[in-house]
């Protein structure tokens, strides 16, 4: 099969270019995520219906719009339902933080002060758990 079909304008060739380099860069952040940022948000019942799909997208929108390299994950319960939403990030070469009650506002704290700067936020639940 020939992969030049369809591409007919410089347009199109820029198009397929950017899917290839979309695919590489989805593989690479596969192959080696402890080298990025990882957000993982917990999604059972108890955190959806606190407003993790919210603070979820918010996460994958803004880490985007900041050109943060991360993986954006969902997990399920991590055991905090009292403090949902629970988002937990792991910053390359560091333990992971558990941070509870996120919403945008805080998700927003979260990436500007410990993502960014590595200046832990208020409202980090201590772990009882190895990793999630």
């Amino acid at each position: 099969m020939n992969q030049m079909t369809g591409i007919k304008t410089l347009a199109d060739l820029k198009k397929k270019q950017e899917e290839v380099r979309a695919r590489i860069n989805l593989r690479d952040k596969a192959e080696n995520p402890e080298s990025l940022v990882q957000v993982k948000v917990a999604m059972a019942t108890c955190g959806i219906a606190s407003g993790a799909k919210e603070v979820m997208e918010f996460f994958v929108e803004e880490l985007d719009k900041r050109s943060i390299d991360a993986v954006v994950t969902q997990t399920g319960c991590m055991g905090y339902c009292f403090a949902e939403p629970t988002v937990e990030i792991t910053l390359p070469g560091r333990e992971p933080v558990v941070f509870g009650y996120v919403n945008p506002a805080k998700a927003d704290e979260i990436i500007e002060c410990y993502i960014k700067d590595g200046e832990l936020v208020d409202g980090i639940i201590p772990q009882n758990y190895d990793t999630i």
